[in-house]
């Protein structure tokens, strides 16, 4: 399995809406440097965008040491009235949502899906740190495994027979399975304070939801939750799944793994989903003009040389009142 080139700007962004009156830590009252942050902690008020990327150099390594005017943002093609925070978050605490496709155009895949699932649970996993959940859908969703640490416990879930796979209802919901996980698991955590990430096995076909791609992008958006979709093959040439994945990975700030079923590839895609999230940066901004009317807010962000990709979302929705 191979990450989708990228020459390569993969952007995203999250607004964080508290309330207007909510508290500000100091992090974002300091002046805009780059900070250590010992507590990644915050709240913004309703005015205010938090943009999360990662920056990696052309060997796919973590770049750590990025200075603010080193970047360039701009939103909706105008950069920001003021900057209030810059921050380098390393070593975070990860949260997983990992979410199986048990439909019948993905039962040969199933085994594989499945293994895949159980080594990131066993070999990446920090059970002193990290947490996850397991969801499999078809045409319902189903948590095999709620939020835990225990390695054991995810294992046995991913394991789990799904009562979607006996369900007389036919079809895949996929739109739904990710709005639900975004807005009912992602959407109760302290996010500003993870890595968070749904690891997802499918192959993008969608023809049982009532929710849509942009309900399911703006619910993880809202989350700060990035969509890595694995094992993407597409069953026909007709096929729109490998499209849905990735507008799914790159609106949310992820990727697409292609699939290569060789253990080495799979455990340094693996990593690769670690060293993106463990490793980000984050800045705090006003911009320029933000009208509480939901419109959708696209974010450029530029980078010097030496960043080879980002990893970042493509933008953001504004609040409505």
């Amino acid at each position: 399995m191979r990450a989708m080139p990228q020459p390569q700007i993969i952007c995203s962004l999250l607004a964080l809406t508290i309330f207007a009156n909510a508290a500000r830590t100091d992090s974002q009252t300091s002046p805009p440097e780059q900070q250590n942050a010992q507590s990644y902690g915050l709240r913004v008020s309703v005015d205010e965008v938090v943009l999360t990327f990662h920056a990696a150099d052309v060997q796919g390594l973590p770049i750590n040491d990025l200075k603010l005017d080193e970047l360039s943002l701009s939103d909706n093609g105008r950069p920001p009235r003021k900057i209030l925070a810059f921050q380098s978050l390393q070593d975070l605490p990860l949260r997983a949502g990992i979410l199986i496709d048990t439909s019948d155009s993905m039962t040969q895949d199933l085994a594989s899906n499945e293994a895949i699932s159980t080594q990131y649970a066993q070999r990446l996993l920090r059970r002193s740190t990290d947490q996850a959940f397991i969801i499999k859908f078809s045409a319902l969703s189903e948590i095999t495994q709620p939020w835990t640490s225990d390695t054991n416990a995810l294992t046995e879930g991913v394991r789990r027979f799904a009562a979607t796979r006996t369900s007389h209802l036919r079809g895949t919901a996929l739109f739904n399975a990710i709005y639900q996980a975004c807005l009912n698991q992602f959407g109760h955590i302290d996010h500003p304070e993870t890595g968070n990430f749904i690891l997802l096995f499918s192959d993008g076909e969608d023809n049982a939801s009532n929710a849509s791609l942009k309900n399911a992008v703006d619910a993880c958006q809202h989350a700060n939750t990035a969509i890595y979709a694995f094992r993407a093959s597409p069953k026909s040439s007709f096929s729109t799944g490998p499209k849905t994945l990735t507008d799914l990975a790159s609106e949310t700030g992820g990727r697409v793994f292609h699939a290569d079923d060789s253990e080495v590839q799979i455990d340094a895609d693996l990593r690769t989903i670690e060293a993106d999230l463990r490793n980000q940066y984050r800045i705090i901004y006003k911009p320029a003009e933000l009208t509480p009317n939901g419109s959708f807010h696209r974010i450029a962000l530029k980078a010097p040389e030496r960043v080879y990709s980002f990893t970042v979302r493509s933008g953001y929705y504004a609040p409505v009142h």
